[in-house]
Parts: C-alpha cells; structure tokens; sequence
C-alpha cells in the first residue's frame, strides 16, 4: 500500500507447517562451503551458518502499526524455517532497521543494510513512498527487496515502462485494489451515483481513486463528487457537507487510517449513513479506536487476506501466529511479512546461492508459489498475480466477505 505521508526529498543517507513442506524442501545439509556462500555480482553474504536478509521497515512514526506489524509476521516465518533446518543449513538472520516512516531514513537503512550488515535481501518498506527511496540502492548494490504492502506501480515499473531489477512485492498494485473495490461497489452494493474522497497528498490514495472512477464509470456507475484532504487533516466536515449535498449511494475513501478513523466518525456523525470503502490502508486496529466500532458498520475495504478465511493453510498460520503473540489473530500485514520471508527463502533456494543477481532471477521466476495471501505467480513486471479480498467491518471487527480473483 502505500507511502509514507512525509514525502520529504532524499537526505541524510549516511545516518547511518504446510508451507515448510512446499517451500523449503530439501533443506538441511549444514555445509558451509555450499553454494549459499559468496557473491559475485552483487548483494550480500552469507556469513558462516547464517543467510542475512534485512528487514526496513516503519517501527516507529505515523504509520508504525504496518511496518511493526509486517515484522511480527516476518519473524514468525524466520523462526518457522529455522527450526525446520533453515535453508541448505544455514539459518536466517533477520535484521530490522527502524526507517521511523520517512523516505530518507528508509533510504539511510537500505544502505546500512546494503554496505555494512551485507545482506543478501531486504524486506523493503511498508508503504510505496518510503519503499521507492530504496529501489535505487538496491539496483545499485544487486540487492533484491520485496515489499509487503508497497501497492504503488512505480515500485517496480518507471515511467518510461522500465522494469525495476531488483524490486518485488508480494501484494498485489493499487489499480487493482480500486478496480476491485469499484466492481464490489456496482455488483455487490448496486451503486450508481458514488463519491470519492481521497488524500490528496498520497499517491497511493491518487492511484486507487483514479482505478476506481474509471472502473465505475465504465459499469455505467455516476461519480456525482470529487472533494480531497491532505494528511494530518483533523475536520473534514466541510468536505463532507458537500458530498452529503451531492446524495451519493456509496462514498470510496481511499487513504490511511488516520485520517480515515476520522473521515468515518464526522461523516456518521453528520448523518451520512450510506457504504463508504477503502482499500488496505484502512487495516490498522486505530482505526476502530478513531472511528468507533458502530460508526464502522456498513464499511469495506480491500485487502490481502482475512483471519476468518476457512483455507487450511490460513487457519494454520492463524494457530501459529496467535500461540506466539499472545492470541492476537494477525492481521493483513501480519501476513504479508510472513509471506514476504517465505517468498525470499523460497527463491534462494531455488537459486542455491545468495548471489543477488541469482536470487532476483528465480524471484523474478516464482510461479504457482503456495502462500497465506494467495498461491501467485510474478508477471513480467514483477508483481503477483493473486486474488483480492473484501472485508465488512461489524461491531468493529473485519468479517471476510468474499474473495476476487484477477
């Protein structure tokens, strides 16, 4: 999903289980001289016994709850490899630096992670903006990233249609996420006359409501509203009047939860009581704090995976996921930080090295993989091709609706 919402230039970069079976068979032969050691075009090493993969992520600032999330999520899949035998006997080193939500310090970790801890891979950032200042760094050092919930295009694809070597995700784009949440609107809601109030200061928020406007419209769906805010909004009242004026059958918010929390409180407290929607970015349990559980009812979003899914093999990551976080059910992010440390250790090894080049080709190469958010293969512009989920919120919990395949 998403970027992060200081979108400050780039500066200070010297500051410094069913699926072990499908995955990582194989593993177990503890010699050091394997082919896991070394590299000769580029990334990292592994060091002794240990493959080192990093992990950049948002642990502290605005948007904490997704990176700090996707590293739960990632740590219980390095435990889970690592008491299975790790990969070719060697055991995972994950090492997590806080990029505190902004895009120079995320791209300060990168090259922390890149130069000086040598590792072979890198969990990129939980939002776009904050993941784009890395994809430099990591085409320069050979060093491939995967981001979690990174939606926005230009992660891996520049402007001019070039592909970004050495950048992956495991989620799926945002045109996705509003052509979903636009077809859900028109089928499943028989909504005609929508509005759209986006942040406007987001990319990721620009991007889904763009997919979501030209999707509904083709349906032969109305957008009779436009109105936008900016991040660290607070009152959104005035927008709001003029959307409530203009007597929408369902409102599309796409943004993050912080303001979204609030977007959905005053709009139920003004009387607005039809759908409203969001994509990924809505998925932080503040939200039900900003906005109160019953101000929530009648409320979707889009997202990767549901807790509440009756698949085996997301009923087993649950099980495992609550017995080492205190019985917290994980959520989307959770998820997609396990899937992400799967997708990398998948990959090499495949590869049989840690050689960067040959982990980003067999990355680049993944096909039919099993995972938690959904069995993907990576297109030519590096980006899975997966089902999508709709999730309800009721009483303040998300209830798994339906799933939409690409």
């Amino acid at each position: 999903m998403k970027e992060s919402k200081k979108l400050k230039k780039f500066g200070s970069l010297l500051v410094a289980s069913s699926l072990l079976a499908g995955v990582l068979a194989g593993c177990g032969n503890g010699d050091d001289s394997s082919s896991g050691g070394g590299s000769s075009s580029g990334g990292g090493s592994s060091d002794g016994d240990t493959i080192k993969i990093g992990a950049n992520l948002e642990l502290s600032g605005n948007v904490a709850s997704y990176g700090s999330s996707i590293g739960l999520g990632a740590e219980l899949a390095v435990k889970e490899i690592n008491d299975a035998g790790g990969i070719d006997g060697k055991k995972i080193e994950l090492i997590k630096v806080d990029n505190k939500s902004e895009n120079s310090e995320a791209t300060a970790a990168a090259i922390k992670l890149a130069t000086q801890d040598k590792v072979v891979a890198m969990l990129a950032p939980a939002t776009s903006g904050n993941t784009v200042a890395t994809v430099q760094i990591a085409n320069q050092n050979k060093i491939p990233i995967v981001t979690g919930s990174g939606t926005a295009p230009n992660i891996t694809v520049n402007e001019d249609g070039s592909v970004n070597e050495y950048a992956f995700r495991t989620c799926f784009i945002d045109p996705f996420q509003g052509i979903v949440a636009a077809n859900f609107a028109s089928g499943e809601l028989s909504a005609k006359n929508v509005a759209i109030f986006a942040d406007n200061a987001s990319d990721y928020a620009k991007g889904l409501a763009k997919s979501f406007k030209e999707t509904i419209t083709k349906s032969g769906g109305k957008v009779v509203k436009e109105e936008a805010y900016v991040a660290k909004d607070t009152d959104f009242r005035t927008q709001l009047t003029n959307i409530k004026a203009a007597n929408p059958d369902f409102i599309f918010i796409p943004g993050y939860y912080e303001e979204v929390g609030l977007i959905v409180k005053q709009a139920r407290e003004m009387g607005i009581d039809v759908p409203l929607m969001g994509a990924d970015g809505w998925d932080s349990p503040t939200l039900v704090d900003l906005a109160g559980k019953d101000a929530l009812n009648n409320t979707y979003i889009t997202n990767h995976y549901s807790a509440e899914d009756p698949d085996q093999k997301i009923q087993d990551f649950v099980k495992a996921f609550k017995a080492a976080n205190g019985d917290k059910a994980p959520d989307a992010f959770n998820a997609l930080g396990y899937d992400s440390i799967y997708y990398i250790a998948d990959a090499i090894k495949r590869a049989g090295s840690t050689d960067g080049e040959a982990i980003k080709n067999e990355l680049a190469a993944t096909k039919d993989l099993s995972l938690v958010t959904g069995t993907f293969s990576v297109d030519e512009n590096h980006n899975p091709i997966k089902t999508a989920t709709v999730l309800e919120f009721k009483d303040g919990k998300q209830v798994f609706n339906s799933k939409v395949n690409p």
